[in-house]
């Protein structure tokens, strides 16, 4: 089902994530922030600029309005009625660095930097009363409202049609001699097809599309390597991970196949990354750290005997950006809390054998988890089969 009343957020969304992000400004005792991080412009403005060796940022002092710092090669791209204090370098590098111009003009006084160069953080310090480097707005950006998390549903909904798409077709394609790579295109060309249909007109000027990957046999242990001119051989793996972003939010999905039959190891593994995907949302729901979560996950993978074929964390933050903290992973202490999305990427990789992984997405919200990947759950284990 289609959804053709979602837009892109609006000038009220990001008007309250900038009150949002003053309050967390104060709460640290700031004047104001300095966000120069891409993904944390956009979502104080709604302005998705191409980022490069030019920083570009926004001042949002806790007391007065904002002001727009851009290259003035940006001027026209960046020039918005919700901001309209809009000051411009003349380039990169510059006489003065453009961050250091950016701290001159703001003036001496309290400043969150959620980036910035270790080779200017002297000279920023003599130009501020504090410098705080803790990238506050990403603290802010974990919690999504309930209108970030309609995007991110809707991007689910396309990465999975990737799949549906590769479960149809891949085996006609393979039987007549096509490779990962024939096999992605097409699925590839379907969903973002798709896509562009629904959504394209309305979502035109953000960032909206389809990555993916397909690996088979020994090829699928290993998670980032290349799509290859590769066909898949009966009885092996055929692995896709799939990324949906719409206005800009991000979803994933991905699913494991067994090209013509399944062997009984073949489908012990996918029962054991089940039972992983399982115990991960039940953590996740139960309100644990991020460590908690990975560990209370990939236990079930060490109890089915797969703990060498660990090769990665369970899951990773999702939104703006497709891997964003918190982290569902050792060290991250963060407590998770409602609003949060999240991946849930159990992974098993035999190198030199085969490998195995499966992505949802979750929301945790106030009565638990909610999953809006559906593929796995309309397509169970013995039904992942591509028939040849």
């Amino acid at each position: 089902m289609t959804t053709p009343e979602l837009r892109p957020l609006d000038g009220a969304f990001h008007s309250a994530a900038r009150d949002r992000l003053r309050a967390r400004a104060q709460g640290a005792g700031l004047d104001g922030l300095l966000l120069c991080h891409a993904p944390n412009i956009a979502y104080a403005t709604g302005l998705f600029l191409s980022a490069n060796e030019r920083p570009m940022a926004v001042w949002l002092p806790v007391e007065a309005e904002p002001v727009l710092f851009m290259p003035e090669l940006e001027r026209e791209n960046a020039a918005i009625p919700a901001i309209p204090d809009l000051r411009c370098y003349a380039e990169f590098p510059g006489e003065t660095e453009p961050v250091l111009w950016m701290l001159d003009e703001i003036g001496s006084c309290a400043v969150g930097i959620d980036r910035l160069d270790a080779r200017l953080l002297d000279p920023a310090r003599a130009r501020a009363t504090r410098i705080d480097l803790v990238d506050h707005a990403m603290a802010v950006r974990a919690i999504k409202t309930p209108e970030e998390l309609a995007l991110t549903r809707e991007a689910a909904r396309f990465a999975d049609l990737f799949l549906f798409r590769l479960l149809d077709r891949a085996g006609d394609i393979i039987s007549q001699g096509g490779t990962e790579q024939d096999l992605m295109a097409d699925a590839m060309d379907h969903a973002r097809s798709a896509l562009a249909r629904t959504h394209g007109h309305a979502f035109s000027g953000t960032p909206l599309g389809i990555t993916a990957s397909v690996h088979s046999g020994p090829r699928a242990a290993l998670p980032h390597g290349q799509v290859l001119n590769r066909v898949p051989q009966r009885s092996e793996t055929l692995v896709a991970g799939i990324g949906g972003h719409l206005g800009g939010y991000h979803a994933e999905s991905g699913a494991t196949l067994i090209v013509g039959e399944s062997t009984a190891e073949q489908r012990q593994i996918m029962a054991a990354m089940k039972a992983c995907n399982d115990a991960g949302a039940a953590a996740l729901a139960a309100r644990e750290t991020g460590t908690r979560i990975n560990e209370a996950a990939l236990d079930e993978l060490r109890k089915a005997g797969l703990t060498d074929a660990i090769r990665h964390r369970i899951g990773h933050g999702m939104g703006l950006e497709g891997h964003e903290a918190p982290w569902l992973a050792p060290g991250d202490e963060t407590r998770v809390a409602p609003g949060m999305v999240f991946s849930n990427e159990p992974g098993v990789y035999r190198p030199g054998r085969d490998g195995y992984r499966t992505i949802n997405t979750m929301i945790l919200d106030r009565d638990g988890v909610e999953i809006p990947s559906r593929f796995q759950s309309q397509i169970p284990i013995d039904a992942r089969i591509v028939a040849l």
